[in-house]
């Protein structure tokens, strides 16, 4: 009589064991997007479906008027690529938009490349790409008048836009030279010119040999907070006035050949009050040649942290460890506040053919392929987790980008320790074309929508704009947050530029109007371009780009 009910309890177990289980909620995933063409050495998002990218002047396979190209535009909905004629040698530039929208590629290396005989110096160059509307880039082309020029040359040099719209130049070397700056342009200038002559810097000579690509931030009160080797001050630019901040902590430099990354954290109403976060690197003795490093030398972990206040500074800088050691990696933020840390090597130095044992060519060793995550207001020491993250695969070394998109996923392009383009098979660090998106797990949900925004925002006013929000994101207890962002200028581990500043926002009972307070002044975000991301839940929507100010050219004070 039992064996009716254990063959019924059988089959009810076996159906229960052959169950679908519950879909894993989404989590963070790379996907493959296409070629393009040239390396993504340099990445600026233009407008809401275009990256702008520049590499050296090289042999790549992007074509235009019958040479390689090195400009191009990436179109991120299409997965392709337009070639653009750009006239001087681009590589190891900076660049930043002004306050009219107008992005302004700044210096470039001094030579040319054989196959590109119509190759300019770009060491004084000045590029112009102006605002583009046209969803493909219809009729938007770089703009390179001979004219137009940097008061000094600058390879390697760093660029963003301050509190009147205009541009912070800083750095740099005259020449090209290997692995140190050995030719320094230790000085600052601004674009659109403000004076004939450049301004001379203590600390641009005293952070020598290793200050290219200079880390800076405009800070809230219209000073400049820069890293340099493993120094820091303020730059008063009114007052032409440099204050020394404390070291780095353990030596660690941070810019090349020992690139670390280094990023202003969010900025949050009423106080905005800044603090600087910096990332990887190494420790060597500058003192010794090139040939007396390895492509095995250990990177750091360290990340320093400081609160840029007359109390943060007494107190100096707060250390804790990155999951992993890493060089040639970048640090964003995301439309949360959370930073996130991407690409990268775990030893060695940038640059190719310059250590004793390249890889390759690679100056650099054991690419990082797990991105990680930084959350700003977690406690130390619980702040980064790259737990649930995926490899990407792809190693991501020097001359590698990253950028935020207006679509809320991050963009990443590039990777050539090489001297010119080498696509060998099986060779160990080959020039890299593949793009991907880093997506994160709201991409594949439903999420807010802002439905539609004034295409120029007054500072300190409030602000009303049509939403849309998925019924499970449409409670009055959820985390509302608006974020206004310049994406940056992505160049050699170093998001120029960046910046996120958090606005007071509510959304309405209905769930149907989403307000917000713009910021104060151009100092707390320098006018120009920005992207309006609405976060709810850490569900967030896609940006919706508008101009904050007036959108006049340079100097302007609203």
């Amino acid at each position: 009589m039992m064996r009716p009910l254990l063959s019924l309890l059988s089959l009810l177990a076996s159906f229960a064991y052959a169950a679908p289980a519950a879909p894993d909620a989404p989590g963070w995933q790379f996907t493959l997007k296409g070629n393009s063409g040239i390396v993504a050495l340099e990445a600026i998002v233009v407008n809401p479906t275009l990256v702008l990218l520049f590499d050296r002047a090289q042999n790549d396979p992007l074509q235009i008027d019958d040479h390689p190209a090195w400009g191009g535009l990436w179109n991120l909905e299409h997965n392709n690529i337009t070639a653009l004629e750009v006239v001087t040698n681009s590589w190891c530039a900076s660049g930043a938009i002004l306050s009219n929208g107008t992005m302004a590629s700044i210096g470039g290396d001094p030579t040319g490349f054989p196959g590109n005989p119509v190759i300019k110096p770009g060491n004084q160059a000045i590029r112009l790409f102006e605002p583009c509307t046209s969803p493909v880039g219809e009729g938007c082309t770089v703009i390179e008048d001979p004219n137009l020029v940097l008061i000094e040359k600058r390879w390697y040099p760093s660029a963003t836009r301050i509190f009147d719209g205009s541009l912070l130049i800083v750095g740099g070397m005259h020449e090209q030279a290997a692995f140190y700056n050995t030719d320094p342009a230790a000085s600052f200038e601004f674009f659109p010119r403000k004076e004939q002559t450049s301004r001379p810097s203590a600390f641009l000579e005293r952070s020598l040999p290793v200050n290219l690509f200079p880390r800076i931030f405009a800070l809230p009160d219209g000073t400049v907070f820069m890293v340099a080797n493993n120094q820091t001050i303020i730059y008063d630019i009114e007052a032409d006035t440099e204050t020394i901040l404390p070291d780095l902590p353990n030596g660690i430099a941070v810019n090349p050949p020992s690139d670390g990354s280094a990023i202003m954290l969010p900025l949050s109403p009423p106080d905005f009050t800044p603090e600087i976060l910096v990332c990887g690197g190494s420790v060597f003795d500058q003192t010794l040649t090139s040939h007396n490093f390895t492509a095995q030398h250990p990177a750091s972990s360290q990340c320093s942290r400081i609160t840029v206040t007359p109390e943060g500074i007494a107190k100096g800088w707060e250390v804790e460890q990155m999951p992993e050691a890493r060089v040639l990696h970048e640090l964003l933020h995301l439309p949360n506040g959370q930073i996130l840390l991407v690409n990268g090597a775990s030893t060695g130095f940038s640059g190719w053919n310059s250590v004793n044992d390249t890889v390759g060519n690679s100056n650099a060793d054991n690419a990082a392929l797990v991105p990680a995550l930084y959350t700003p207001s977690a406690a130390l020491g619980q702040r980064f987790s790259n737990a649930g993250m995926p490899s990407s695969g792809i190693p991501r070394m020097y001359h590698s980008t990253a950028t935020l998109t207006p679509q809320g996923n991050v963009f990443i392009g590039g990777s050539n320790p090489n001297n010119g383009s080498n696509f060998t098979t099986g060779f160990e660090f080959p020039t890299e074309l593949r793009i991907q998106t880093l997506d994160p797990p709201f991409m594949s949900m439903e999420r807010p929508k802002i439905l539609s925004a004034p295409e120029k925002l007054s500072f300190g006013k409030r602000v009303s704009v049509p939403i849309s929000l998925p019924n499970s994101l449409n409670r009055q207890d959820a985390n509302v947050q608006v974020s206004l962002m310049d994406l940056g200028f992505s160049t050699h581990g170093f998001q120029v530029g960046a910046r996120l500043v958090f606005m007071d926002a509510t959304i309405s009972n209905n769930g149907k109007t989403l307000s917000f307070v713009t910021p104060p002044n151009g100092r707390v975000y320098p006018p120009g371009p920005a992207t309006i991301f609405l976060t709810v839940d850490d569900v967030s929507s896609e940006g919706v780009m508008v101009m904050m100010g007036s959108g006049n050219p340079p100097p302007t004070l609203e």
